[in-house]
């Protein structure tokens, strides 16, 4: 795999992958394959039940759907190129077409990142204002809330892509990932990158850390308040808190990780990213319908009714 000349601009990127074992990509390739089936499988099948499902009508259900949504998103950005990827040999990516997928995996994952933190405060507001709960958290709300979260994913986005396409690319073009993504990208550009770097960590990493230790802590305190005061529905709202800071923990630690540091090549980062990008939009469908009895339930109703009318058929 030849670099770019390095007097010339770079038109494309290199991506090495995983591995540049045959036999261990064809594994991979299976592997990676049905994780990307089971997330479209389980995220659709949590979007599908909420909007068929009258019972599920309520705000915590809606941003459950809307985070699903999300997970798919996230995943369908780099899960298709890491696919390719594994069953080609050929593993170029345009510049534009790098530019891209950075855009859209920042923007999808700044805005679940905001889903996050609204979910949070969704469960503080039901556990400390049980009576005026819906009135707050009424349909208006929510929706001003979910697009805020594309928004604040948006000007994300922005702000880290911006200062990219302000670096010279002239020099070296391979990309040591399944995917373009800023830490490696960034690292190619043909100039000092010190102060750009350090507004990229504050601007994404910093910024994660603090959202990270805030949800930490309405959580805490959301389990307090349901020990000590809540005695109605007690185990159904400690399984409910218990799937979020679960799913805050996939999203946040391997995010950390990435993006709360000086970009330095690092063993883990590989896993840190098929963690991040593959495996967490997949596990989050899982945690919450198997900790959420009235999500299963209308799963099975759901289930039940395309059976009956595929028998009438």
């Amino acid at each position: 795999m030849e670099q770019q000349n390095l007097s010339s601009t770079v038109t494309e990127f290199v991506l090495l992958g995983l591995t540049q074992n045959a036999e261990l990509q064809r594994c991979l390739f299976v592997v990676f394959f049905i994780v990307y089936l089971t997330t479209w499988l389980g995220n659709f099948t949590i979007i599908t039940t909420v909007i068929t499902s009258h019972r599920l009508h309520t705000p915590m259900y809606f941003l459950l759907a809307n985070l699903a949504f999300l997970d798919v998103s996230d995943s369908s950005v780099n899960a298709p190129k890491l696919l390719l990827g594994l069953l080609s040999q050929r593993r170029t990516i345009s510049f534009n077409e790098c530019i891209l997928q950075m855009f859209f995996f920042h923007f999808i994952a700044g805005a679940m990142v905001v889903v996050l933190v609204v979910m949070a405060a969704d469960r503080y507001i039901a556990i400390y204002k049980p009576l005026r709960y819906l009135t707050i958290m009424n349909r208006g709300v929510c929706m001003g809330l979910v697009a805020g979260a594309w928004l604040g994913g948006l000007a994300h986005s922005a702000v880290q892509i911006g200062l990219i396409l302000q670096l010279p690319f002239c020099g070296p073009n391979i990309v040591d990932n399944f995917y373009c993504d800023i830490p490696q990208v960034i690292k190619l550009a043909c100039t000092d990158i010190y102060l750009v770097e350090l507004l990229m960590v504050s601007n994404g990493g910093m910024l994660v850390i603090v959202m990270f230790v805030i949800l930490l802590i309405s959580y805490t305190v959301i389990f307090v308040k349901i020990k000590t005061h809540v005695t109605d529905g007690k185990h159904k709202a400690l399984s409910t808190c218990g799937s979020q800071i679960t799913v805050v923990c996939l999203q946040f630690i391997p995010c950390i990780f990435i993006y709360a540091r000086p970009f330095r090549k690092l063993p883990m980062d590989k896993l840190a990213s098929i963690i991040y990008t593959v495996i967490t939009p997949m596990l989050n469908p899982m945690i919450y319908t198997l900790r959420n009895a009235e999500m299963k339930k209308a799963i099975r109703r759901l289930i039940s009714r395309i059976l009956s009318s595929g028998k009438k058929l």
